[in-house]
């Protein structure tokens, strides 16, 4: 899944739609061996040394159920994960990465990230990728007081994100032109978020998918190791 942001809109509509991941994460725990989640499942997400946002507190909670259960959560690092420290892995155990990731799913080859800063066009934003995760900066805005830095957090990922929507990359989908270089490259499925566009391309033997936002409709992806499947959920 990807793209959740979580503590977007109003309070009772974000509780909704936590309360709709909450009812998913429920489910797939029956079941699910691995899951993936490609980024952004916070609207924004500072992560002080000793302070943690309340805000979805349920979400950690039920995703800290799955660890116990012994399934395997992977979180990879979106652009609106301003800063991560070691609270999801030490606490959540989830499995934390900051760059994409090659991995062997049910005998096929998976290539999973976020999707952002792959666009050689988006020069502006490649820019303020390498201001934000610089650590020396994070550092200096973590000694801001939390009320004050998850405020100044929350605006930016706002604007943010609408610059992600309304982005034109113009007539080629800059995205599915790398994707097509990892399926070159023998992978059998590419999957990003970031783009907010949802897709499913084939090309050569291989499958470029983006599963879009919930901000449009809530949905997530199933291999069962012979197809994907992007399931509409509500």
């Amino acid at each position: 899944m990807s793209d959740i942001h979580l503590g977007l809109g109003e309070r009772n509509k974000e509780k909704e739609k936590e309360q709709i991941l909450i009812n998913l994460l429920q489910k797939i725990s029956m079941d699910a061996k691995e899951i993936f989640i490609l980024g952004d499942l916070f609207d924004y997400w500072f992560e002080y040394r000793r302070v943690i946002q309340k805000d979805f507190i349920s979400v950690l909670h039920h995703l800290k159920e799955l660890t116990k259960k012994k399934i395997k959560v992977h979180y990879l690092i979106g652009n609106h994960d301003f800063m991560h420290r070691d609270f999801f892995t030490e606490e959540l155990n989830i499995n934390v990465y900051e760059s994409d990731l090659n991995y062997k799913i049910l005998g096929k080859n998976f290539y999973l990230g976020h999707g952002d800063g792959l666009v050689k066009n988006d020069i502006g934003y490649l820019i303020l990728k390498k201001i934000l995760r610089n650590k020396t900066i994070q550092n200096l805005f973590s000694l801001i007081h939390p009320d004050l830095g998850i405020w100044i957090a929350s605006g930016t990922s706002k604007k943010s994100r609408n610059y992600t929507t309304a982005k034109s990359y113009g007539e080629i989908d800059g995205v599915f032109e790398i994707a097509k270089e990892k399926i070159d490259d023998g992978i059998d499925y590419v999957l990003f978020g970031h783009t907010h566009k949802r897709a499913y391309e084939k090309h050569g033997n291989g499958y470029y998918i983006n599963l879009g936002t919930w901000l449009e409709s809530p949905c997530y992806g199933v291999f069962d190791g012979e197809n994907f499947k992007i399931i509409d959920w509500n």
